[in-house]
């Protein structure tokens, strides 16, 4: 009986080296368990509406995936396939920023970020896909490492939707031009929807 609880205690002792859990203590007094150091990079938080979405507290398997591959989806008001796009990623249960054209500035800035102004496009990681294709999107979203089913935490919550353009404050005799120290994007290369062709 003592070679049997000794052998657990090992067996219990080796699991604990193999998968290391951390104490942190948030500044609200609050205490959470976590597999990075305390030296790691905190994850980043999205606020939308008094909500927080963390990515901390995402799956290990998801977590990964949006580090190294994050999800952006470039939409605008009244676009059919933009709304089909959305519910496809939040069905699938992929964390992803959304940004929106509204205005002519806002077009501006989607032609320099991703040298197009059709609308959707879903950017993986350096992937850029333009228009919404089911097949096409799941097919990345898979080679990206995201989970083919969600796994997200019933209490997460998506960010809410953010323009493009920054509108600046007006400028005045000693405000410099806005756009005088903007360094210039240079547009992405178009990528095929070949699966085989998968470059991130």
């Amino acid at each position: 009986m003592k070679k049997h609880i000794l052998l657990c205690a090992t067996l219990c002792l080796s699991a604990g080296h193999a998968m290391a859990l951390y104490k942190v203590v948030g500044p609200d007094g609050k205490v959470t368990y976590t597999d990075r150091a305390p030296g790691d990079k905190p994850s980043q938080s999205l606020k939308t509406n008094g909500a927080v979405s963390d990515t901390a507290s995402l799956p290990l398997e998801l977590r990964q995936a949006v580090a190294r591959f994050p999800v952006t989806l470039y939409t605008m008001a009244d676009c059919g396939t933009c709304d089909q796009g959305r519910s496809a990623l939040k069905a699938r249960g992929i964390p992803f920023k959304e940004k929106t054209v509204r205005t002519a500035e806002d077009g501006k800035v989607l032609q320099n970020l991703e040298g197009s102004s059709s609308l959707p496009i879903l950017r993986i990681g350096n992937q850029q896909l333009k228009g919404y294709a089911s097949n096409d999107w799941q097919t990345y979203l898979d080679a990206a490492g995201y989970p083919k089913q969600s796994v997200l935490p019933k209490t997460y919550q998506w960010p809410a939707a953010t323009p493009l353009a920054v509108v600046p404050p007006k400028a005045t005799a000693s405000t410099p031009d806005a756009g005088a120290n903007r360094t210039p994007v240079t547009p992405p290369q178009d990528k095929t929807s070949n699966p085989a062709g998968i470059q991130f």
